[in-house]
């Protein structure tokens, strides 16, 4: 991908704050947005076009609940050698089921979250990285609840919400799913980054032997069932303004967790909130995301949610490095096998 510099005004941003939440599942989706922005549909989609050649846009697609699916997954903390950070996160990269992996400020520097398919074993996909020099303790911390996912980058300044719990959660319909082979033929499709052009879908519903309408009405029961989470947007936090990673972690007493996590989750500037496993080393069991223009901007904000939810005991781990960031490709798996590490 190149990127390119991009100057957003007003409208690329009233664009990009719509299509991260909502993108319509109808075959002619851009015309259908450019009504609501009283714009032509050659102007929309220019401007998308843009937006993802700029890279702000990193891909426009369904995105599935990965417990949902049947798939396992848990976030994973590394404490690595500094000298040897490099190479290990390089070896970990190369796993098609690690879709984000950063460096962060802490002894625990490598954290990275890891997604297994139907049938697997996350440890034994973790152990597979034991054989590589300079990991000094691994900590797998998957989610024992979660209260929160979806992230929302607010890109028009003045509608910024006030720091506070507001949000109310989404209801979906609770029916048990197991993929079948024709579910995971769709998830294939849908997961993919639409074009931008008149009818994004058609090529999708040829290929799968049904019209656009069939393809669009099975992604909105996948919705109402939890299955997608949504289909939408996807940008890049640092080519949209939005440097600062931090990941919130509270020390939260036990009989406080649902109340705690419940309203973290309500925060709109709040991205992800899960409870995780404790350690004698670790001892925090709440993990909550924010996204923020600066580290101050960042640290402002946890202070402002620390008075609502009164822990005092937190920590925030800023990301330093990104060392991968994309989405797990569902159902297209290869088995994985760590490379010898070159000594040289």
């Amino acid at each position: 991908m190149v990127t390119l510099d991009i100057t957003m005004d007003n409208l690329d941003k009233e664009i990009l704050n719509e299509i991260q939440w909502t993108f319509p599942l109808v075959p002619r989706p851009y015309s259908e947005m450019a009504k609501k922005f009283g714009i032509s549909d050659e102007e929309i989609m220019k401007r998308i076009c843009v937006l993802k050649d700029s890279g702000v846009i990193r891909q426009l697609s369904a995105i599935f609940d990965t417990r949902k699916l049947g798939y396992k997954s848990a976030l994973v903390a590394m404490a690595i050698e500094p000298e040897k950070l490099d190479s290990v996160a390089n070896q970990v990269n190369k796993h098609p089921g690690v879709s984000h992996n950063y460096e962060r400020n802490h002894e625990y520097n490598l954290w990275f979250t890891l997604a297994v398919p139907p049938g697997s074993d996350l440890k034994t996909e973790i152990d597979k990285f034991s054989k590589l020099s300079g990991i000094n303790k691994v900590r797998l911390l998957p989610t024992i609840k979660l209260f929160k996912i979806g992230v929302k980058l607010e890109m028009v300044e003045d509608k910024k919400s006030d720091i506070k719990p507001s949000e109310e959660k989404k209801k979906i319909k609770d029916v048990k799913f197991v993929a079948t082979e024709e579910d995971k033929n769709y998830i294939r499709e849908l997961q993919k980054d639409i074009e931008v052009i008149e009818r994004p879908f058609l090529k999708s519903a040829q290929k799968l032997g049904m019209t656009e309408e069939q393809l669009l009405e099975k992604a909105k029961y996948y919705e109402e069932i939890g299955v997608m989470r949504r289909f939408a947007a996807i940008l890049r936090h640092r080519e949209a303004g939005f440097i600062a990673n931090g990941m919130i972690v509270w020390k939260v007493p036990d009989e406080r967790i649902e109340q705690v996590g419940a309203t973290l989750g309500s925060f709109p500037q709040i991205s992800h909130c899960y409870q995780r496993p404790t350690y004698p080393d670790w001892p925090y069991n709440v993990f909550s995301m924010v996204h923020c223009k600066s580290i101050g901007d960042a640290e402002e904000m946890a202070k402002e949610i620390q008075k609502h939810v009164g822990v005092d005991d937190y920590k925030i781990l800023f990301s330093s490095r990104e060392f991968k960031k994309t989405r797990v490709e569902y159902f297209v798996e290869h088995e994985f096998k760590v490379e010898e590490p070159i000594t040289v």
